[in-house]
Parts: C-alpha cells; structure tokens; sequence
C-alpha cells in the first residue's frame, strides 16, 4: 500500500484531552466527507474544515511505499529522545488510509499512537488513543473510543444523544468560523448546561504553532 501524507511536522498537540503533550502530526490526504476542493464545500457532508488535506506537498508530506518508511519517516521528525513518543494521525479522514501494518510499524518504533476520525469508518485495531469527531449529517460507525470531540454549534446533531456513546472524554470545541465569539459562547454554553462536557480551545492557534 502507498501512504499519501499531506504533511507531518513535531509540534505541540493542540486540543483535546492530550492538549499540550509533544507529538509528531501526521496528516493524511484525502476525506470521505469533502474534497477539499473550495468549489465543492458548500455541498459537502462537512462544510466547515479549517484544514488543507489535498495532494502531498505540505512539510513533511509525500508518498510512502511500505509501513516502514513512513514509521522512520516519522521517528526522524522526532528526533533521538525515546521518551514518550506521541504520533498523532489525522486528515482529512485518516481511516482511509491507516491499516494495522503502519500501527504496528510505529509500535515498533516506540510511538503510541493515536488519531483523529470523523467516525464514518470503524477504527483500525491496536490504537492507543482514539479521538472521534462526528460530524452532522454523516452516519458513525465509530461510537466508542477515549474521546468524542464535538465542534459546535452545529445543526443536526444533538450532544444528549452522543452521550450515549461509549467515551472516556466529551470535549466541545467552538467551531472555527466567521462568527467565532458566537461559537465560543455556544460551546461554553453547552459545557455549563450538560456538566459531562467540557470545552476544548485549539491551543496551537492562541500560541501560532501550526
């Protein structure tokens, strides 16, 4: 199998419950719910991403031929500590891509393993941590996992029916969009009303980390 990588970089983890824990971001390209095209987002099944995920020219990104190389591409950006390696794998939907041979591969080379899904695809086995982000209108087939991240408002999906799912974590994150002071309020809203929540800031972008 080849690997399409967007890009991968070390940086500082960004949101969730892992927020500020060293890790090496891995982004793979391509989505089942947008193409990443502009002239297609106002008909897609998630409108509101705030991310590039097309072709492989971002830092760090290309294509991979085997597991192997993509886990020591990966250990590469982290560099020569072996002290809890944190591998975060992304998209675009990671699910479309991301098999047992590369889980195992990063295994081997010290990294837990962790990644991000809209849910739309069940998990690959051996994860160390699974965050699920469902978005509406989609149908999840992900509905366990260590964290549902919910970015909100968003019309169409109602939080006390996600509750009960089988989650360690419920994480509200404010949407990242023109009105975000409105969002904001929305999702501190939601943490106050329903006390199983919590809200979750994209910290990388109060701090300018990519």
């Amino acid at each position: 199998m080849t690997y399409a990588v967007k890009e991968a970089f070390l940086t500082l983890q960004g949101e969730g419950v892992q927020s500020g824990c060293r890790a090496v971001f891995l982004r793979f390209a391509g989505c089942n719910l947008w193409s990443g095209r502009e002239a297609d987002r106002a008909s897609a099944q998630c409108n509101f991403c705030d991310t590039d995920f097309v072709g492989t020219d971002g830092p760090g990104g290309g294509k991979f031929t085997t597991a192997d190389e993509l886990a020591a591409h990966v250990a590469a950006l982290w560099g020569d500590s072996d002290e809890r390696r944190l591998v975060v794998i992304t998209g675009g939907e990671p699910m479309l891509q991301l098999d047992s041979a590369l889980v195992d591969a990063l295994h081997a080379a010290g990294f837990r393993v962790a990644a991000e899904t809209n849910g739309t695809l069940a998990a690959v086995p051996g994860l160390d941590w699974l965050c699920v982000s469902p978005k509406a209108g989609s149908e999840v087939v992900q509905r366990s996992g260590d964290e549902l991240k919910l970015v909100w408002p968003q019309p169409g999906i109602d939080p006390v029916e996600l509750e009960q799912w089988e989650f360690r974590h419920f994480l509200v994150q404010p949407m990242d969009c023109d009105d975000g002071r409105a969002a904001v309020e929305a999702a501190i809203g939601l943490a106050m009303e329903r006390p199983r929540w919590r809200l979750s800031l994209q910290a990388h972008k109060v701090v300018g980390l990519p």
